[in-house]
């Protein structure tokens, strides 16, 4: 592997809950580069308090603004890594010269390579319009057709901010052999349910997770970067 000392990422968080789940990757996947996280808990509360499919435009603002500051200070890359209002990339991009990236678009891409039935597991309302829109967008710039099936587990969010994480992970494995039998590929929508990745060695059918496959993505850009 190429040596990215003196590479640094951005990682613009809509709630400190992502920061400790996107650790184990940053340190397997870029223990030598610099990391700079801006976290901002009211967008994730916001956003949440607007429904599913509404994101209020302050926090389209608020991304932009953490944007900017992370290009002003010299990152080469930044990274979204929530999951509800990822459109922000897109509205964002035209106005900040450093890539944007998605913590979920290298996820979905494999998606639409991999099947055309793809399952979509989310414990956040809010998330699956994004999400869904994301797959669908991946699915469009590769030319392929796909079908989405939703699960929507709720209570296993609820339980994982009680501070019962092994009960969270075992409501979602529930879920993952139940909807195994429908589909060809599963993407789980949040970057928080990646702590069930040591548990899916032995999946029916594959189980992608946007933390290994967003800093996977990130290593090969910022390798591929002079």
């Amino acid at each position: 592997m190429k040596d990215l000392t003196g590479k640094k990422l951005g990682v613009i968080h809509a709630a400190l809950i992502s920061t400790q789940a996107v650790k184990r990757y940053i340190d397997e996947f870029l223990p030598e580069v610099e990391v700079v996280h801006f976290v901002d808990d009211t967008i994730q509360n916001t956003n949440f308090a607007s429904g599913p499919g509404v994101i209020p435009r302050k926090n389209f603002v608020k991304f932009v603004q953490a944007a900017q500051s992370q290009h002003d200070y010299g990152v080469d890359v930044i990274l979204l890594a929530c999951s509800t209002f990822n459109q922000a990339v897109e509205f964002a991009q035209p106005m900040i010269p450093t890539r944007l990236v998605q913590i979920d678009r290298p996820m979905m891409d494999i998606a639409v390579q991999q099947g055309k039935r793809i399952g979509l597991l989310a414990t956040v309302p809010t998330t699956v319009p994004a999400s869904e829109r994301l797959l669908r967008l991946a699915a469009q710039e590769a030319v392929k057709d796909i079908t989405i099936t939703t699960r929507l587990c709720s209570e296993a969010f609820q339980v994982l901010k009680a501070g019962k994480p092994e009960k969270h992970n075992e409501m979602l494995l529930e879920e993952i052999d139940r909807l195994s039998s429908e589909v060809d590929v599963i993407v789980l929508a949040q970057v928080s349910m990646t702590a069930l990745e040591p548990r899916l060695v032995d999946t029916k059918v594959p189980v992608l997770n946007s933390g290994r496959t967003a800093f996977g993505y990130l290593r090969e850009y910022l390798e591929s970067k002079d």
